[in-house]
């Protein structure tokens, strides 16, 4: 298997991974089960990584910062034809995010109103409490 190498001409093991990229060994672990990260060449039964890897980790973390499920990222890494540019496949799974966080936000406004109504009811009894209604 031929692997790019880092700067200095070598694979990295996963703690150098961990540590380069700021995130723990056992998310980078995770993340391979996960199919979100390809499988690492091993070398004596551990993990050896293609400083590409960062890159990688980094769209990862940048992807969950934007609310994208692992799922979603997978998809983005993945599950689009290679020539597709990554700005294209962005597009595409940033404007379903958008529809899906656009109605949340409505659905927490409802929920700020009626619990802002809530707020200056002063019923004394469930009958007559006009949040029920």
């Amino acid at each position: 298997m031929t692997m790019a190498l880092d700067a200095a001409g070598q694979t990295l093991a996963i703690g150098e991974v961990a540590r380069a990229a700021g995130v723990p060994a056992s998310a980078i672990r995770y993340y391979e089960r996960r199919g979100l990260l390809p499988a690492p060449a091993r070398s004596g039964g551990k993990r050896r990584y293609d400083a590409r890897v960062l890159q990688r980790l980094r769209v990862i973390e940048v992807a969950k910062q934007a609310g994208f499920s692992l799922r979603e990222i997978r998809r983005l890494l993945g599950g689009f034809d290679r020539r597709t540019a990554p700005s294209a496949r962005w597009r595409v799974l940033a404007e379903d995010k958008l529809r899906e966080v656009d109605a949340q936000i409505a659905r927490a406004e409802r929920m700020r109103a009626f619990l802002l109504r809530g707020l200056v009811c002063d019923c004394l009894t469930l009958e007559d409490c006009g949040l029920l209604d």
